[in-house]
C-alpha cells in the first residue's frame, strides 16, 4: 500500500508528526522499532519546564497532542517563576512514565488515518533527488509522497558505562545501524552527539526526612487550552530536594578516569549537552561549588522508581553505588537501574530549510534529536512543524514558518538552521529576544489561528478563540471608561499593588478568569509590550528582504573570508537570517546589500 506520508520513529517528534498529518486528512504510516515503546520517556519523567512549558502550550495552540496527553497523565504540576514576570513563567508537569506512552499510543492507534508498523528503516528510496519511500531491514519497500525522519538517539547508538561500549538504543532498545551511513552517502553531514540519564532508586529505601519536600502547586493548571484539569490538588505526588556532598565530589574526582567521558573509553566521543551536563562535568567545571542540587522525582504510580534529576553519569556501577550512598537521604538506597551515557548520530541542521525539509532531498523532512536537539518538548514541536509542512506541501499549499517574535518554536527552528549545533540544543528563555511577546498565557492568541488555517484546529475551538479575543478587548475598553478614586481603572490597574480581581466588580459583564488575567498582563506591561513589538517590526523588515537562492557569494568582493564560508554553508533566505549567522558581521551585511542593489533588479 502507498501512503501520503511515512514517519520514521515513534518518539515525541514522531508522534506529533503522525498526529498532525493524520488530522490534515493524509494517510500516514508510522514505522517504529517497537510499538509498545511509542512515546517512551527514557530519561526525565517530566513535561515542560523553563521555556519548554511554553513550547508545550504552543504545540497545543497549533493543534498538537503533547499537552493534552500530559494533562491526562501527570503526577504533579507547577508554574515555574510565578513570582517573576509573565515572560518567564512556564508550566512543568511531573509525568507518569507508564501512563503517558499508554495514552499516546491509544490516541494514535484509534485514528482512522494512522497505520503503525513495527520495523527498522535502513535506507531511503530516492529518484532525481526526491523522496519516494523507504526500505526496511527485511528488504520491503514502502512508497510515499513525503518521509519524516524522527530517529531520536537511535542512529548508531551506543550505551556507555565506565570503559564499556554497547551497541544499543535507550533503555536496551534496538539501535538503527545503517540509516546514518546511507544519509552520509546522500551528502548529509553527520554529527556525533551524546547525552545521559541518571540512576533510579527504590522509593522505600530513601530516608525522605533528610530531604526537602517539593509539593505541587495549590492551583490547578493545564497545558491544553481545551482541557479542564484531570487531577485534584491534594492528589499530587511530591518531589524532594537533596544535594551532593563533599564526599560525593571526592568519589567523583577520585574515579574520574573511570567515567566514559573522562578516559574510561579511549576513542574520541561525541559532544555532550552543555545545559544538562553529567554530574562529572558539574564537578569538573564548577570546582568552586560546594554542592549541587538534585531532585528526587517519582516516575509513575505503577512502580516505585525514583529518578535522581541532575545526577546523570557514565561511571561504572560500583562507583555509582558509592556516589548514590553519599547523598543525604540515600545512604541506604537500592539502585534499581544504573545510569548510562548514550552516543548517537545526528545530522547538521544547517542542511534544513525553515520548514524542516532537507535541502539535499526534496520531500524529506527531519525532526527531533536527529537535528541535534535535546528534550521531549524540543523534539515534539519540531515533529509538529515537520508534519504540518510536509502535509501542506503534499496538499500543494503554502508552508507555515513561525517567526522569532511569534513563537519559541520559531526561535528554536531558526537557531538550528542558522547557527547549527555543536552540542545537543536546549531551548532557554534567554534565546528569545521577544520573550515578553512569547508568554505561556497567550500562546493560543498567538498561534491558534495558524492551527485553524492548516486544518488542525476545528471550527468550535476557533470560535472560542474569537470570543476570548473579543472579551479581552471588551475588558480593556471597559477599564478605560471606569473611574476609581478619580482616575481611570485602566491606569489604576498599572499600580504594582493592584490586580484585576481587586476591581473586577466594577465591570458590567462577567468574564472568565483567564480572560481577566490576560487583560491585566496586557495593561500592566503595555509599555514593554509596545517596545518589543516595535523591535520585532524592525526585524520583520529584514526578514522580508529576501536573498536569492542562486546568489554566488564567491563573486561578492570584499566579503570577509569567514562570512563568505558561513553564507555559503547556511545560504540564508533573508537578511534577517543572514544577520543571525555567527561570523557574519554588520560590515558583511552592508557589502551584501550593496552587491544585491547593483546586480538584482528587485533591490534597486
Amino acid at each position: 500500500m502507498n501512503y501520503d506520508a511515512i514517519v520514521v520513529g515513534g518518539g515525541h517528534a514522531g508522534c506529533e508528526s503522525t498526529y498532525s498529518l493524520a488530522n490534515m486528512g493524509l494517510k500516514t504510516l508510522l514505522i517504529t522499532g517497537s510499538i509498545d515503546k511509542i512515546a517512551m520517556m527514557p530519561c526525565n519523567p517530566h513535561i515542560g519546564g523553563s521555556a519548554k512549558g511554553i513550547v508545550v502550550r504552543e504545540i497545543d495552540a497549533l493543534g498538537g497532542i503533547m499537552g493534552k496527553v500530559a494533562d491526562k497523565t501527570l503526577l504533579q504540576m507547577k508554574m515555574l517563576n510565578f513570582s517573576k514576570g509573565p515572560a518567564v513563567r512556564s508550566l512543568r508537569a511531573q509525568g507518569d512514565k507508564v501512563a503517558y506512552p499508554k495514552e499516546m499510543q491509544r490516541v494514535l492507534k484509534s485514528h482512522e488515518n494512522i497505520t503503525i508498523l513495527e520495523g527498522m528503516v535502513e535506507d531511503l528510496i530516492i529518484k532525481d533527488n526526491k523522496i519516494e519511500g523507504v526500505k526496511l531491514s527485511t528488504g520491503k519497500e514502502i512508497i510515499s509522497k513525503a518521509v519524516i525522519l524522527t530517529t531520536g538517539t537511535y542512529m548508531k547508538a551506543d550505551i556507555l558505562v565506565g570503559d564499556t561500549r554497547t551497541s544499543s538504543g535507550p533503555a536496551g532498545t534496538k539501535p538503527s545501524l545503517f540509516l546514518s551511513d546511507n544519509l552520509k552517502k546522500l551528502g548529509f553531514k553527520i554529527l556525533r552527539l551524546k547525552t545521559g540519564t541518571p540512576p533510579r532508586v527504590k522509593r522505600d529505601t530513601i530516608d525522605f526526612s533528610k530531604t526537602k519536600e517539593e509539593p505541587g502547586d495549590d492551583k490547578l493548571y493545564t497545558f491544553s487550552f481545551d482541557n479542564k484539569p484531570f487531577y485534584k490538588v491534594e492528589d499530587q505526588m511530591s518531589c524532594y530536594l537533596t544535594y551532593t556532598t563533599e564526599e560525593t565530589h571526592k568519589i567523583i574526582r577520585d574515579n574520574l578516569n573511570k567515567s566514559s567521558m573522562y578516559g574510561g573509553i579511549k576513542e574520541k566521543l561525541g559532544t555532550g549537552p552543555r545545559y544538562c551536563p553529567s554530574i562529572e562535568d558539574k564537578i569538573v567545571r564548577f570546582k568552586d561549588k560546594e554542592r549541587h542540587q538534585l531532585f528526587l522525582e517519582p516516575e509513575s504510580v505503577y512502580f516505585d522508581d525514583i529518578y535522581i534529576q541532575g545526577f546523570s553519569t557514565s561511571m561504572p556501577h560500583d562507583v555509582q553505588e558509592k556516589m548514590v550512598h553519599s547523598l543525604p537521604g540515600l545512604e541506604k538506597a537500592e539502585i534499581l537501574r544504573y545510569a548510562y551515557a548514550i552516543e548517537y548520530d545526528a545530522i547538521d541542521p544547517k542542511d534544513l530549510y525553515p520548514t524542516l525539509e532537507t535541502k539535499i532531498i526534496e520531500n524529506l523532512y527531519t525532526a527531533g534529536q536527529i537535528n541535534g536537539t535535546s528534550g521531549y518538548e524540543e523534539a515534539a514541536c519540531q515533529g509538529l512543524m515537520a508534519g504540518i509542512n510536509a502535509g501542506l506541501k503534499i496538499l500543494k499549499k503554502e508552508p507555515l514558518i513561525l517567526k522569532r517574535d511569534e513563537a519559541y518554536i520559531g526561535v528554536l527552528i531558526d537557531d538550528l538552521i542558522t547557527k547549527g549545533v555543536r552540542d545537543p540544543y536546549r531551548l532557554l528563555t534567554s534565546r528569545a529576544e521577544y520573550r515578553l511577546l512569547l508568554r505561556s498565557d497567550n500562546a493560543d492568541l498567538r498561534l491558534r489561528e495558524y492551527g485553524y488555517k492548516v486544518g488542525l484546529i476545528d471550527e468550535e475551538k476557533y470560535k472560542k478563540l474569537l470570543i476570548k479575543k473579543e472579551n479581552i478587548n471588551k475588558i480593556i475598553e471597559e477599564l478605560k471608561n471606569i473611574k476609581i478614586d478619580g482616575i481611570y481603572a485602566y491606569n489604576y490597574l498599572k499600580r504594582t499593588e493592584v490586580n484585576i480581581n481587586d476591581i473586577v466588580d466594577k465591570l458590567s459583564n462577567k468574564y472568565d478568569q483567564l480572560e481577566l488575567e490576560q487583560a491585566e498582563i496586557m495593561i500592566k506591561y503595555e509599555g514593554y509590550i509596545k517596545k518589543s513589538i516595535k523591535e520585532a517590526e524592525k526585524m520583520r523588515k529584514l526578514e522580508n528582504k529576501k536573498i536569492p537562492d542562486n546568489i554566488d557569494y564567491d563573486k561578492i568582493p570584499n566579503l570577509a573570508s569567514e562570512a563568505r564560508v558561513k553564507l555559503k554553508e547556511v545560504r540564508p533566505l533573508s537578511f534577517g537570517q543572514a544577520i543571525r549567522i555567527s561570523g557574519v558581521n554588520p560590515s558583511d551585511i552592508s557589502i551584501l546589500s550593496v552587491y544585491m542593489k547593483r546586480y538584482f533588479n528587485e533591490f534597486r
